[in-house]
């Protein structure tokens, strides 16, 4: 009865603590959520270079901006990115590398990956993951995750825990929905992917961003009370995932709200949706109903946790 009642008291300081959470706002209007699909933003440890992607159609790149004294700095292509389909860059907490999603062929020649997801064969819509290394030097070429991770050609959304932990989606065996999984790395290998317990058959989950030391996730999910993809966040204790909690609160909206990221602070949530900003200049060629970046605070739902 303990464990219901502090269950139950959680549950409501959480949804009072939403009532209050601040509204969210647009990242960087008219210059990183531009008039295209903008998404996944990817922040170094500092905060001053995000990358994020940017599609259009069958087009998908990621892109490079930094921060300086005048504000956020016009994007450009990534050193890595350019030539395939390329998306949902998320960097490692510490900044040394970076995994992304590409449909580029594991095998020098061969064609871009097919997806095969939502019941549909897609060509050429497929995904792996890919990573790069920072150095001095710059980014690495695109090292291929081995295939432990990429068994599936529609694999996407990565997210990175502080220990090397990879949480990704795939398709469940149907086909028709996504499901969120993670693998550990054990001694730089690996382990066989096991699905999140949170992940339920009847649903769609996708686009976790995990807290460094995965005290918590937020993720995009169709599951009540969510109208279209909404986000939830679900807190782990003692090393138990308990159940999502719906982000209310201001951050629901009509239309599509996915792409979870969390910024350096960990407290800051990245989303991207399809949402339109009330308070956009007359004209705004952004505000046009496609993926924007929206930003807001994750404090009341942390704090009503215990964090």
């Amino acid at each position: 009865m303990r464990a219901a009642a502090l269950a139950a008291a959680l549950l409501q300081l959480a949804a009072s603590g939403a009532r209050a959470a601040p509204a969210p706002q647009v990242f960087a209007p008219g210059i990183i959520s531009g008039p295209e699909h903008d998404t996944a933003p990817a922040f170094t440890p500092d905060g001053r270079t995000v990358y994020f992607s940017r599609s259009d159609g069958d087009a998908s790149t990621i892109l490079v901006s930094r921060r300086t004294q005048a504000g956020w700095s016009m994007p450009a292509v990534a050193p890595f990115s350019g030539e395939w389909r390329d998306m949902e860059p998320v960097m490692a907490p510490d900044g040394r590398y970076l995994v992304f999603v590409s449909n580029r062929p594991p095998q020098p020649g061969a064609a871009p990956l097919d997806g095969f997801f939502n019941a549909k064969h897609l060509p050429g819509r497929g995904g792996n993951l890919w990573r790069v290394d920072w150095s001095a030097a710059g980014w690495s070429e695109p090292q291929h995750l081995p295939q432990t991770v990429n068994g599936d050609a529609s694999t996407f959304a990565p997210a990175l825990a502080a220990d090397g932990t990879l949480f990704f989606m795939h398709p469940a065996a149907d086909r028709g929905r996504f499901h969120l999984f993670y693998a550990a790395r054990v001694r730089g290998e690996y382990q066989a992917p096991q699905p999140l317990p949170f992940s339920a058959d009847t649903v769609t989950d996708v686009d976790p961003a995990v807290a460094p030391d995965q005290s918590f996730m937020v993720f995009a999910s169709s599951r009540a009370p969510a109208r279209e993809l909404e986000l939830f966040i679900v807190f782990r204790r003692h090393g138990e995932w308990q159940t999502p909690q719906h982000l209310d609160g201001g951050i629901a909206a009509p239309g599509s709200n996915a792409e979870a990221r969390l910024g350096p602070d960990g407290r800051t949530l990245y989303f991207s949706s399809e949402r339109l900003a009330a308070d956009a200049p007359p004209g705004a060629d952004w505000n046009n109903g496609k993926y924007n970046i929206w930003r807001v605070s994750l404090a009341p739902w942390l704090r009503a946790s215990g964090h």
